[in-house]
């Protein structure tokens, strides 16, 4: 199993991280073009698109902006999602565990047809029903 960690980001480009974006489009392709290279072996080969997700780093950085705008974390975090993330039906951080299930199913034998697939664990961020 080859398994790509990308990002919602990769469909959704964000502005103000133009960049990431890019990077993780270009994430995307590989993951692709190895499954196709990798086609009628035992290798899969798949990403999973992680949406907003509330990592250590992120955890710290809104801690942080709480702090610096004197509002409550989850405040801050509600704030984020009604204006720069207005699109997520979660309306909340996917937690790391809750990308990790995902890995986990499709690093296991249960996910042996699925290759060349990009998943989403993005809160229902991505507006595309494919």
């Amino acid at each position: 199993r080859i398994l790509f960690i990308s990002s919602e980001s990769a469909l959704q480009i964000p502005s103000e991280m133009i960049h990431y974006g890019v990077t993780k489009t270009a994430q995307l392709a590989l993951a692709r073009g190895l499954a196709e290279l990798t086609a009628g072996t035992q290798v899969t080969v798949n990403s999973v698109l992680a949406g907003p997700t509330r990592s250590e780093g992120v955890g710290t950085f809104v801690e942080g902006l709480a702090r610096q705008q004197r509002k409550d974390a989850g405040q801050v975090e509600r704030e984020f999602f009604r204006h720069m993330r207005p699109s997520s039906l979660l309306q909340r951080f996917a937690e790391p565990a809750e990308v990790a299930h995902m890995v986990a199913f499709l690093a296991s034998p249960l996910a042996s047809a699925t290759n060349g697939a990009a998943l989403r664990v993005d809160g229902g961020v991505v507006r595309a029903i494919v």
